[in-house]
């Protein structure tokens, strides 16, 4: 990793920061740090509205288009997204004024020095988890700011919370190891397997940087760490081999002490769960799947660990059952002509498989109809089996081609067709689609679904859209047939 070139002062009050690819949710969180700490932020984007313009809005900050003239004269600091480089015009403004410029991860990095950090990382679950952070910093009143990766309902569709500056409650990212740029006195480890092939070329290299991470941890740092998944139980293994002084924090059903979890059967639209540090009580979440309570139960170790004692259990069980999830986290987009139409981000065999187990036992009398887009050439060839076995739990399933990343190329050597091939074989009698375009999926859908089925748009693509557009389709329906039993 590159030497940082640039250290942000103790004050930046005033200071004219420009933010390129600002409607990125990453970005515009920063935007919201950055303004708190008196900076006037500016920032330029894409012309296409995204849910994080209202957000930038309140902020008083207009996105400029991507040109040269849109960086200020008077501008002493350029934080880019990282998914532009110096093609980008603005960059190359930047660059070319020698103004300096940081990445997201970096100037994200250099904020956490600020607070007692804490991190939370994983290949899964890290949205939601910090998520419900947030949920109970906001009920309990800690004085943190919290960061997720995506938007969440009860912080005002905004992808921070800000209830004080003593710590900093923040999502990272393995990718390109952008995570070593944070510097955390916590983390929250929910899970390591092989994941971003394109950096990461086997297990042993992502698994090794999650290592490195945890290692950099201060003398007496903790980590919390899954004990339920076999990744994160090894790189804590590793940790503690190299650092004794590290605090090593189980949680999950295989957990000794204070956060071992006990699943309850879901009742009446509710996840249940307890949790040994608050033995007599059954907590409920109103958001479907186990992987969601294994969630909580990291997010109140490291509460506990803030606080020094347990949080109030009538605080904890309120933040839990008000929890409504986040952006494409099992998130209900509503509901028309008696089909609940939702939308998640899984985007790895492992995680699909935990959403799907996870709706199938909360909506046990349901049908569930998926649509999933394969994201990434590198993860569907490395993950192509995997793939292929992880929709069982669907009663009908739509496949896409797959969603390419800008960061790679296609070779040719696997499709979205090859994985519906594939998939329909390991499915058998279920019925198995594959849509080339939306409008063919929006068909196929309406002639599919019925009423009290759950449809689910899943996938790191574009295909929410597609949710979005059938819900509104069934909702109209619905107007249509109550008018007109209301006029016979």
């Amino acid at each position: 990793m590159p030497p940082m070139t640039f250290e942000l002062p103790k004050s930046i009050e005033k200071w004219s920061i420009h933010l390129i690819g600002i409607k990125g949710t990453g970005q515009c969180a920063l935007a919201e740090l950055l303004v708190a700490a008196g900076a006037s932020v500016t920032g330029s984007d894409v012309d296409e509205r995204f849910y994080t313009d209202d957000v930038l809005e309140q902020l008083g900050i207009t996105p400029l288009p991507f040109a040269s003239d849109s960086l200020p004269q008077d501008c002493r600091l350029a934080i880019r997204s990282a998914a532009y480089d110096n093609d980008n015009p603005v960059v190359a403004e930047v660059l070319q004024r020698g103004i300096p410029l940081l990445d997201y991860p970096q100037a994200l990095g250099q904020l956490s020095q600020r607070y007692g950090a804490c991190a939370i990382s994983g290949v899964h679950g890290k949205t939601t988890t910090t998520a419900l952070c947030g949920s109970l910093v906001r009920e309990l009143g800690l004085p943190a700011t919290v960061v997720v990766g995506s938007a969440v309902a009860a912080f005002g569709d905004r992808s921070t919370w800000r209830e004080g500056d003593d710590f900093l409650i923040a999502e990272t990212c393995e990718y390109r190891r952008h995570f070593l740029h944070f510097h955390p006195q916590r983390i929250i480890l929910t899970s390591v397997e092989s994941d971003h092939q394109d950096y990461y070329p086997d297990y042993a290299s992502i698994r090794d940087a999650f290592v490195e991470f945890v290692l950099t941890l201060p003398d007496g740092g903790e980590l919390i760490y899954c004990a339920d998944d076999v990744g994160a139980c090894e790189v804590a293994e590793h940790a503690a081999a190299e650092r004794s002084d590290l605090v090593l924090t189980p949680y999950g059903v295989k957990a000794p002490g204070l956060w071992a979890l006990k699943y309850l059967a879901p009742q009446s639209g509710e996840n249940r769960f307890q949790v040994k540090a608050y033995e007599n009580t059954v907590f409920s979440l109103s958001v479907p799947g186990e992987q969601i309570a294994l969630d909580a139960v990291a997010a109140l170790a490291l509460c506990k660990s803030l606080l020094s004692e347990c949080p109030p259990v009538d605080q904890v069980a309120q933040a839990l059952l008000s929890f409504q999830g986040s952006r494409r986290r099992s998130e209900r987009l509503g509901e028309g002509h008696g089909v609940v139409v939702m939308d998640d981000y899984g985007h790895h065999p492992t995680a699909i498989q935990l959403t799907l187990d996870g709706l199938r036992k909360f909506f046990p009398d349901r049908r569930i109809v998926v649509d999933f887009m394969p994201h990434t050439y590198s993860r569907t060839e490395a993950l192509f089996e995997e793939f292929s076995c992880a929709f069982s739990n669907a009663d009908v399933l739509l496949l896409h081609p797959i969603y390419a990343s800008a960061r790679e190329e296609y070779t040719g050597t696997v499709s979205g067709e090859q994985l519906y091939r594939a998939t329909a074989e390991q499915r058998g009698d279920l019925p198995t689609y594959f849509c080339e375009n939306f409008d063919v999926a929006y068909e196929k859908l309406l002639s599919e679904l019925k009423p009290h089925d759950v449809l689910l748009t899943l996938g790191a693509g574009n295909n929410r859209g597609l949710g979005i557009r059938v819900l509104e389709f069934l909702q109209d329906q619905e107007k249509k047939n109550l008018v007109e039993d209301s006029n016979q």
